[in-house]
């Protein structure tokens, strides 16, 4: 098939308000707060937000091709380079606009992966979850592990209704990750990213909350 194949378009959440005696619509924003920080604990790994300190491990991760196949961002040159994506997230998390976990063996301080929700739409109770794992730490049901955590906080500490990953159709691990938790394929869409001189497609993957959607009408 061609194009995009049986994309639903994502709407916000409609509320009905009595107004004077008229009924108001309007629309209800999932309110968004990253602060404190939420620590997420698992059986063997530690999530906190990463701090300057945590720069080398990055920098081992985003500066070494293979890990960065799929992940269409310019590879880390200096350790420098690190040290500034450190400080762009923390800027994006007191914003709260956008919020990722360095993952950690529980235990230590030694950085094997990221994981968080790279993109917000509080006016559709969703977020795009992304991941990416240190390739020592591979086979071991580490980012499988984080993303439970992540995915039961996102549901339950943030509220969200839908979480949704886009992956490179090429990136099958990453694929059988997402099935295993439970996302839906829910299409494809062509040419979706343009990076180092190329277009690239998009697998589109959605899960919803299994928490029944209670939603308050924000004050008119």
């Amino acid at each position: 098939m061609r194009g995009l194949l049986h994309l639903q378009p994502d709407r916000p959440f409609p509320v009905q308000s009595k107004t004077r005696g008229t009924e108001a619509l309007f629309l209800a924003m999932l309110p968004v707060s990253f602060q404190p920080f939420p620590v997420l604990q698992t059986e063997r790994l530690l999530l906190r937000q990463l701090t300057e300190a945590d720069a080398p491990g990055l920098f081992a991760m985003r500066s070494n091709p293979d890990l960065m196949r799929y992940i269409p961002r310019p590879l880390a040159s200096t350790t420098e380079d690190a040290v500034q994506l450190v400080r762009h997230m923390a800027g994006l998390i007191d914003r709260n606009e956008a919020i990722n976990w360095g993952i950690f063996r529980a235990g230590t301080d030694e950085l094997i992966g990221m994981i968080g929700f790279v993109r917000f739409m509080p006016e559709r109770y969703r977020a795009e979850v992304g991941y990416m794992l240190h390739g020592d730490a591979h086979g071991k049901g580490y980012v499988s592990e984080a993303l439970r955590a992540v995915l039961d906080h996102g549901f339950r500490g943030f509220g969200l209704h839908t979480i949704e990953a886009l992956v490179n159709p090429a990136n099958t691990p990453s694929v059988k990750v997402l099935e295993r938790a439970g996302f839906d394929l829910s299409g494809t869409f062509r040419d979706y990213i343009y990076f180092d001189g190329r277009f690239i497609d998009s697998l589109v993957f959605s899960l919803v909350s299994p928490l029944p959607f209670q939603q308050q009408a924000p004050t008119p």
